[in-house]
């Protein structure tokens, strides 16, 4: 019998963990009531179907990937349809929140019956295969993020190796992974939002290629990823808002780095307001200064 896995919603991660299913044989749903042309086209490129929340509540599966600021409206629009559904399909939240906002999720969907499977995704959307389509069963891991998984439902889960995706079982609480993927992200997209603020801040003192020598000499591994990064950084930032404000509640028993986070949820919201109001006078300044350092 084909497998069946519903992922919700078709943005570049849950596009990209679709389209690596359905070139595995999987039958892949989705969402698209509301959603624009560009996201019903880039659907349709990665072979989802879209189907009615009941269609779903049918799955073997249900995946979870949105922006972390909806994670927990999502569990709650689907309880219904779970509840009535005699599939109990194990949901698996992917989405960047921290441990207390899992257990929220959590809570939602545990009255359905369905199994709850925490996840933390760290890496790239997955890309398409090389070579010819896999064979069934074969489970072809090359290109794809890390899946880690949590909970008890978490080996049910892990079922999806075979279908290209790398997942990755943890032990401990049933947060382990989202506390992974907190610790993570707020080492990496942090240390962004800081660098992206010097830049900025040296662009606007006439300081920028000081800066700039002094990062080539001295920072030779730290720089050349930090200019991979913020070139990609632009488009992205508005996503970046919520999960920053879930860090702060992360490590909220510490008031300080709280207080960090938060300032960095602040700068990544500036940052995309100005980008998508059309303006873009920061995302320009800052690839003015990163164009300004040769490409290695």
């Amino acid at each position: 019998m084909t497998l069946v896995v519903a992922v919700i919603a078709p943005g570049a991660m849950g596009a990209g963990t679709g389209k690596r299913l359905a070139d595995h044989g999987v039958k892949v749903l989705t969402s698209l009531k509301g959603r624009s042309a560009e996201t019903v086209a880039r659907a349709k490129a990665a072979g989802m179907a879209d189907a009615s929340d009941e269609e779903i509540a049918r799955a073997d599966f249900i995946l979870s990937i949105l922006p972390p600021g909806d994670a927990l409206a999502l569990a709650t629009r689907f309880a219904p349809a779970l509840q009535a559904s005699n599939a109990k399909p194990v949901y698996v939240d992917c989405n960047a929140i921290n441990p207390a906002t899992v257990e929220r999720v959590a809570a939602a969907i545990v009255p359905t019956e369905c199994p709850f499977v925490d996840a933390g995704i760290i890496g790239a959307p997955p890309t398409p295969l090389p070579g010819p389509p896999p064979q069934a069963g074969e489970g072809r891991l090359e290109g794809s993020p890390r899946f880690y998984a949590s909970g008890p439902a978490a080996a049910r889960f892990a079922r999806l190796r075979d279908y290209g995706l790398d997942v990755r079982v943890l032990g401990g609480a049933l947060s382990a992974a989202s506390a992974l993927k907190m610790s993570y992200a707020g080492i990496t997209k942090g240390t962004q939002a800081i660098g992206a603020a010097m830049m900025l801040a040296a662009m606007r003192a006439g300081s920028a290629d000081d800066l700039l020598a002094e990062l080539q000499g001295s920072q030779k591994q730290l720089f050349p990823w930090l200019k991979r990064q913020l070139e990609l950084m632009p488009p992205k930032a508005y996503r970046w808002v919520a999960e920053m404000q879930e860090i702060s509640g992360f490590v909220g028993d510490d008031p300080a780095a709280r207080d960090l986070y938060e300032g960095a949820a602040h700068f990544y919201e500036h940052f995309a307001d100005d980008f998508e109001s059309g303006d873009k006078k920061q995302a320009a300044a800052l690839q003015a200064f990163l164009a300004k350092a040769p490409n290695r």
